[in-house]
């Protein structure tokens, strides 16, 4: 019987079963997807999933920025990172820099897809093999929250992202956040000549007509060309009562997730990640849940007051200028989702 079978291939899975193995357990990896995993996402690192993610044995090729700066119309206002640079990484080279890595430790990796799973007292019955845990890494639509009977919360308000890459060069060492009325975008920059560029709204619509808030952004990406092709995601917000149960625990996007908006989604992924096998190794999987709301309190506090402020008539707006008057408090909460 193997110690952990992890169901899903992305980064917080396979950062579970690199930690596990490091520990000297014995770990499966199911993902029913091919090749290399694409996702849209902003595809900036913060400071402390770079460094997460070097403990880990990984170093993924991008470009390294150096803070945040927010603008809404013609105030900005900009936040340095205290704990060393993020970093701007496309997301097929963070699934490959990561899937060498678990290669290399002898981690197999099977593509299959998961419907059922059995558990009682000492094991966990997944794919055809047992295990003494199971973690569900599976996403914002996890199959294993499902079929493990965890308990989702309906969520009526909902918010939707795009990204696309453009053969630019960065204007900025900084991750750019551009406030519009209704959304939000964000340029991350990727390469030398490549730029990341997402859109988060609260209302449906196509890529160019997300963009069309933003008409100093269009004509800027106008001066270059289309790199990839438009990536979406919708429903993002995932509402989860628990994080446990029995011996299924839940990790990265699957175990809970608010917005994209403060862009922080991997650091805390791989913080949970790093969490969970410790509780693992020490056969406490009861004490995940606390040390998993202790890694992403902070986060979810921020990003849940950023979205209160977006939905308030005439307060979103205001976010920008309130932050130019109080920079310290903008550069504290920065670092603190940087980590």
């Amino acid at each position: 019987m193997r110690d952990l079978i992890v169901v899903g291939g992305g980064p917080a899975g396979l950062a579970v079963a690199l930690g596990a193995a490091r520990a000297g357990r014995e770990v499966l990896v199911f993902e029913q997807r091919a090749g290399e995993i694409d996702k849209a996402c902003a595809e900036g690192l913060m400071p402390g999933a770079v460094r997460a993610l070097a403990a880990l044995g990984v170093d993924p090729p991008g470009h390294d920025f150096h803070g945040i700066s927010y603008q809404g119309g013609a105030t900005v206002v900009r936040a340095e990172f205290r704990s060393g640079p993020g970093r701007g990484v496309r997301r097929t080279a963070l699934h490959s820099a990561l899937r060498e890595a678990v290669d290399a430790a002898g981690i197999t990796v099977r593509q299959q897809r998961i419907t059922e799973i059995g558990q009682d007292r000492d094991q966990v019955t997944v794919g055809g093999e047992r295990a003494r845990y199971l973690v569900g890494a599976d996403g914002l639509h996890s199959t294993v929250r499902s079929a493990a009977g965890f308990v989702t919360v309906p969520v009526r308000r909902q918010r939707w992202g795009q990204r696309r890459h453009y053969a630019l060069a960065p204007e900025s060492d900084f991750v750019e956040v551009t406030w519009a009325e209704r959304s939000e975008a964000y340029i991350t920059p990727i390469g030398p000549e490549l730029v990341c560029l997402a859109l988060l709204s609260g209302t449906r619509g196509s890529f160019d007509q997300q963009l069309s808030a933003f008409p100093e952004l269009a004509a800027r990406m106008a001066r270059g060309e289309p790199a990839s092709s438009v990536r979406g995601a919708t429903s993002m917000r995932q509402r989860v009562r628990s994080q446990v149960r029995g011996r299924v625990l839940l990790v990265g996007d699957a175990a809970g997730y608010i917005d994209p908006l403060t862009g922080e989604g991997i650091a805390m992924s791989l913080a949970g990640a790093r969490e969970l096998v410790d509780c693992v190794v020490r056969d406490r999987p009861q004490d995940y849940e606390r040390a998993w709301q202790r890694v992403s309190r902070p986060s979810r506090l921020i990003t849940s007051g950023l979205l209160w402020a977006r939905r308030q008539p005439g307060v979103g707006q205001a976010v920008v200028p309130l932050a130019a008057r109080l920079p310290r408090v903008f550069t504290a909460a920065v670092n603190t989702l940087a980590g």
